[in-house]
């Protein structure tokens, strides 16, 4: 019955579907209001529908979490390079996004106790404004990468960073600056942001052409 529905439904798209161009398939794919049956049933293409989880708007993992952070809603983008595949974003949902700056201080270089001391030193300079944070990032950091942006993570979603920071950073404001151990050394933390709601999740139609 099912089958018969979509037969019907998608009747116009069935004497050409064989024949159509990847850009009329794009067409049909950004306007039908079933995208999934019109491939099953009409293209009779294989697909898949993946759940993508944004982790970090300052740096994506692949195609399929820029995209489902950049793209929008309804649209069908592709194919890609070397990739024979379109994707339509089906739908977005938000997740809860954290901003932070951290100097992390590596105590396979400094004992703890110099690095208490050398955190303690750090912070002081910075509240007194006669140093930035960003300068003592790019001389002090073994997080090189953050480093090179002044200590800047970016935007990121909780379960990200180390559980020790996770687990600190969500009892702070905005301005705020402290200390924070975890297994990778000493971290000096500054809250750069309030935390903010944006797209955290996407699900995606991809096509095999």
């Amino acid at each position: 019955m099912k089958k018969l529905f979509f037969f019907i439904l998608f009747t116009g798209f069935l004497f050409s579907a064989k024949s159509q161009s990847v850009a009329q398939i794009k067409k049909i794919l950004d306007t039908t209001s079933n995208p999934v049956g019109y491939v099953k049933y009409v293209l009779k293409k294989k697909f898949y529908l993946d759940s993508i989880i944004v982790y970090s708007t300052a740096q994506f993992l692949g195609k399929a979490d820029s995209l489902a952070y950049h793209g929008k809603t309804g649209k069908v983008y592709g194919p890609f390079k070397k990739d024979n595949i379109l994707v339509k974003i089906l739908m977005k949902a938000p997740n809860t996004f954290y901003h932070i700056n951290h100097i992390l201080i590596d105590t396979a270089v400094f004992d703890k106790n110099f690095a208490e001391f050398l955190a303690d030193t750090i912070m002081s300079k910075i509240r007194s404004g006669t140093t930035t944070f960003a300068a003592q990032a790019g001389i002090y950091s073994a997080d090189y990468a953050s480093a090179a942006k002044g200590g800047d993570m970016g935007w990121f979603i909780k379960g990200v960073m180390l559980p020790q920071l996770d687990k600190e950073m969500v009892k702070h404001k905005k301005g705020e600056m402290f200390k924070v151990w975890s297994g990778s050394g000493l971290h000096i933390v500054s809250i750069v942001d309030n935390p903010k709601e944006d797209t955290g999740y996407a699900l995606l139609l991809r096509v095999i052409l």
